[in-house]
Order: C-alpha cells, then sequence, then structure tokens
C-alpha cells in the first residue's frame, strides 16, 4: 500500500509536467488516431504518454538510434488502449526493443520423436513475459498511418502485455468484475472457432486470419480490429465488440462516424 501511494504520487506529478509541442506535432503527423479522440481523451493521452515515458526504457538494434519521435509515436499509440480504465501502465513492461524494420528471429521447437528442431521467422514485433517487447519503426509507423486498415503492430503486441497481466496470455485479461469472465470466454470462444472455420473456408473476414492462431493472438488481433474497423466489427460481430468495448471502456466506433 505504501508503494502504491508513492507510485501514484510520482505518477500525478509526471502528469503535471507541460507536454512538449515537439512530441505534440510527432503525434499530429505520426498517430493521425489521436485527431478522432474527444479533447478530453486527447488530454488524458498526453498524461499517459509522459507517465509511461518516464517508467519504460527504449534500446536500438542494428544501429538504430532511438530518438523522441520513435518513443512518442510508440507511446502513443500504446496508451491510447488504457484511455479511461484504470491502470498502471503495463507493469510487467521495463524496455522495449527496436529494430529500423521487421527482423529475423529464431526459434526452436519440438519435432517428431523429441528432435529439437531450429527455424527463422521474419517478424514485425513481440512481446515477452520477461519485461521486455520489440518491435520494428517502420511497421510500427506503418500501423498508425492507416487507421482503417485493422494492422497495427504495436497495439497487437501491447495488447499482449494486457493479456499477460493477469493470466500469463491466455486471451483472458484482467477483467472489472470475476463474474464477466464466463460471458468473455464463450463469447471470445465461439469467435475464435469461427475465425478457424472461416480460415479453413478460405472466407473473407473482418478479423486478420492471423488469430486463429491461439486465444492470446486471437485476443491481440481483436484488439487491432476494434481500434480500426470498430463499425464492421460492430456489425458483423456484436458480442465480440459488446465485449471489448466493456473491457476497454471505450466506444471506438463512434469515432468513425
Amino acid at each position: 500500500m505504501i508503494f502504491r501511494f508513492f507510485k501514484n504520487r510520482r505518477r500525478a506529478r509526471v502528469r503535471r509536467q507541460p507536454f512538449p509541442e515537439e512530441w505534440r506535432a510527432h503525434i499530429e503527423r505520426n498517430v493521425p488516431y489521436v485527431a478522432m479522440l474527444e479533447p478530453a481523451e486527447q488530454e488524458e493521452l498526453e498524461g499517459h504518454i509522459l507517465v509511461f515515458l518516464d517508467e519504460k526504457t527504449f534500446e536500438g538494434m542494428e544501429g538504430i538510434s532511438v530518438d523522441d519521435e520513435m518513443r512518442v509515436t510508440i507511446a502513443a499509440q500504446a496508451c491510447i488502449l488504457l484511455l479511461g480504465r484504470r491502470t498502471d501502465f503495463y507493469p510487467n513492461l521495463e524496455t522495449i526493443i527496436v529494430y529500423p524494420a521487421a527482423y529475423v528471429a529464431r526459434t526452436l521447437r519440438r519435432g517428431p520423436g523429441g528432435a529439437t528442431i531450429e527455424s527463422v521467422e521474419t517478424r514485425l514485433g513481440e512481446s515477452w513475459s520477461s519485461g521486455q517487447m520489440v518491435l520494428s519503426w517502420d511497421d510500427s509507423l506503418k500501423g498508425a498511418a492507416d487507421v482503417r486498415d485493422g494492422h497495427n503492430v504495436v497495439m497487437h503486441e501491447f495488447a499482449h502485455q494486457l493479456d499477460g497481466e493477469w493470466t500469463g496470455g491466455e486471451g483472458a485479461p484482467r477483467l472489472s468484475e470475476r463474474s464477466m469472465y464466463a460471458t468473455w470466454a464463450s463469447v471470445l470462444g465461439k469467435e475464435f472457432e469461427a475465425l478457424t472455420d472461416d480460415m479453413e473456408r478460405h472466407r473473407k473476414t473482418v478479423l486478420d486470419k492471423y488469430g486463429a492462431t491461439n486465444p492470446a493472438e486471437f485476443f491481440a488481433v481483436a484488439t487491432e480490429a476494434f481500434f480500426e474497423r470498430p463499425t464492421a466489427l460492430k456489425r458483423k460481430h456484436p458480442e465480440l465488440y459488446d465485449q471489448l468495448r466493456g473491457f476497454y471502456m471505450q466506444d471506438p466506433a463512434k469515432r468513425y462516424r
């Protein structure tokens, strides 16, 4: 309790700092979604960004030097997910590692007979449980530039962070009431199965078919669609939209009218 008191007091002090005009210019140029927010939401967002950047560190890879534009652009997208909610600012995250573009990652998996198989994958981002996240800067910019395509790697990876706060990343983030979990599991389970079926039958979907990988990826993909394709998601998946609206305490469909 004492630690929380001092943490909240420090955060309140950080939020009272003036928001740099240069940062605001970066957001206006790189994150057009913010222009769709109400003035009060924009003010709240700027306070969130100040706290976020005070608490998180950034590291550049492959020769990239992480500057304020990169930090603020990523923070703005991450903090949109926190608007209107009680938040602890992604408590499991300490460091965001930034590559200049898509990067190559080596993975190990168990093969037949217990053999270890190494493979190479090209990735845009990934969220770890060890306090780190990895993002491609090029793709962080591209994801923010088009607010209607349903693809935003920053929102996707930070949705994983929210998911991991409670269950370890199984598609069931911390809800405001325990009684909400039964409906959440029912709706998202049904929608996950429907997306899997759509993928197998090669049907066009509102949700990115990568969401059929597992429940955690489904939640992250659904988050992208909720913020960037809300009218289509609400029309075709009303129950899913309602669950996400209750979790995020936002109604993005109203911003797209």
